[in-house]
């Protein structure tokens, strides 16, 4: 029986593969033994591992880029606006009365179903540094490092529940299926460590919503997802060695399964083969650099004072240190989710402690990394899937909350190549539309991409016959918040 052409070119393929010393794993496999790092210069776009199809990457053009590394905040849940960043006097004066009818009409919120009352801030705010910022007396660290900061108030979305919500926040896109941002940029830049991830996670609570999709790759090759880390227990889940076994016996049973994934990617061809062999060999160059990095023990006592920290415990505080040591070995996007900042109820007494938990550690992160000399290099964001209502979720009282609020909401960044002690946008007298500058998802994610040297149009994917992009057929890039 004559073969098809078909079968003729799989068998020239399989050939070929098994013919070229190990093979293209082999050739990846030795190249990181070898300790050749496949970082790309930030501008350049090549992949950082094995993909699937070819992506079209830009070339560097004249995009400078401000930021190598991004520390990316995710207070889970939407932190209110109007009791933390949004000072509206009219606000105030007019709490308790309806909320005016051109307002209402039309208007879709999560749980609010009948016309609400305003509900001004039951917090004092004051102006803060050379800036005169406006903040909140539940953040007084924060107002230290004010003039370090962009507030961008004029941030809007499509989703007003929290997966969608948390979805587009993070893949641009409120379905499940779609690489995360921190994905998108590991797959674009690459890492500048060889012994760590080039995206790593760490949560604080149980994170609800979307969960591990805000930090899934999507269609582009697993090794760009995020790899979690936690500060309690092993670091990362099955990094340590089984008992009984030592890193020589480890590393025969590494090689054993290597060649075998090398002789099934050569018949199959299978990308995520390839990938599955260095993710292999990372893990294994991890369990030396880990530990190294989870051992606080090496920061004096003033750092701890700063940032709050217990060496040993489970804090945000301490992802907070984390992130900056993570940062001076070279990990290219820290992503850190705090779970618990949905305030249907009780604004009064929900708010102030988690601005305990969280205001200290991360003005302590601005601090630490400015005098670090990483500031400049390192883009800080803080921000949430949505904010919350300039009305009241239930009867005002005491006891008030706040309903989800797509329309208009607040995110503020700092170093890495955007303006010091800077407001970008503006929302009318209630806080509730925007006037001034708005600034979509899909507008956030290019002018991320643009401030680490991409250009936001030129990343992308071809998945299924279509080129994919994070911002999708949007995203305009906000010049006016650059330094």
């Amino acid at each position: 029986m004559n073969p098809t052409p078909e079968q003729v070119l799989a068998l020239n393929r399989r050939s070929m593969l098994k013919s070229s010393s190990m093979g293209i794993a082999g050739a990846a496999l030795a190249s990181l033994v070898a300790g050749e790092v496949r970082a790309a210069r930030p501008g350049s776009f090549a992949p950082s591992s094995p993909a699937p199809s070819s992506p079209t990457v830009a070339k560097p053009g004249d995009l400078r880029p401000r930021a190598k590394n991004v520390i990316f905040l995710h207070m889970v849940g939407g932190p209110s606006q109007i009791d933390l960043f949004e000072h509206k006097p009219l606000l105030n004066e007019r709490d308790g009365q309806k909320m005016p009818d051109e307002l209402w009409k039309g208007l879709r919120l999560a749980f609010v179903r009948d016309q609400p009352n305003l509900f001004g801030s039951p917090f004092e705010f004051a102006r803060h540094g050379e800036s005169g910022i406006e903040l909140s007396r539940l953040l007084p660290y924060l107002a230290e490092v004010v003039d370090e900061l962009t507030f961008v108030k004029s941030m809007h979305t499509e989703q007003f529940n929290h997966a969608p919500a948390q979805l587009m926040f993070h893949t641009g896109f409120g379905q499940f299926g779609r690489p995360s941002l921190g994905s998108w940029i590991s797959y674009g830049l690459g890492s500048e460590n060889e012994n760590l991830p080039s995206f790593v996670v760490m949560n604080t609570g149980t994170i609800a919503g979307a969960g591990n999709s805000m930090w899934g790759s999507g269609f582009l090759p697993t090794a760009h997802q995020g790899v979690e880390f936690r500060t309690d227990g092993d670091p990362v889940l099955y990094l340590s060695n089984p008992q009984g076994i030592d890193p020589s016996r480890r590393r025969r049973i590494l090689d054993s399964i290597n060649r075998l994934n090398q002789e099934r990617l050569a018949d199959v061809g299978d990308p995520e083969i390839a990938t599955r062999i260095s993710q292999y060999e990372l893990a294994f160059r991890m369990q030396t650099a880990v530990p190294e990095l989870m051992d606080f023990s090496d920061e004096p006592a003033y750092i701890h004072k700063l940032y709050g920290t217990s060496p040993g415990n489970t804090s945000f505080a301490n992802n907070c240190l984390l992130a900056r040591r993570l940062v001076e070995r070279g990990v290219r996007f820290i992503q850190l989710n705090d779970q618990g900042w949905d305030t249907h109820g009780d604004v009064q007494g929900g708010l102030p402690p988690k601005c305990r938990q969280t205001d200290r550690p991360i003005a302590a992160l601005i601090k630490d990394l400015k005098v670090r000399g990483l500031l400049d290099e390192t883009l800080v964001v803080f921000g949430a899937e949505f904010g919350r209502t300039p009305m009241a979720q239930g009867d005002r009282g005491p006891r008030s909350g706040r309903d989800h609020h797509k329309d208009a909401y607040t995110i503020w960044m700092a170093g890495g190549g955007v303006k010091r002690g800077f407001v970008y946008g503006k929302t009318d007298e209630l806080g509730f539309h925007i006037v001034e500058n708005p600034m979509h998802v899909n507008d956030f994610h290019a002018t991320l991409l643009h401030l680490l040297g991409i250009d936001h149009e030129q990343l992308t994917y071809r998945y299924q016959g279509r080129d994919f992009r994070l911002t999708d057929v949007a995203g305009k890039v906000a010049r006016g918040l650059f330094a």
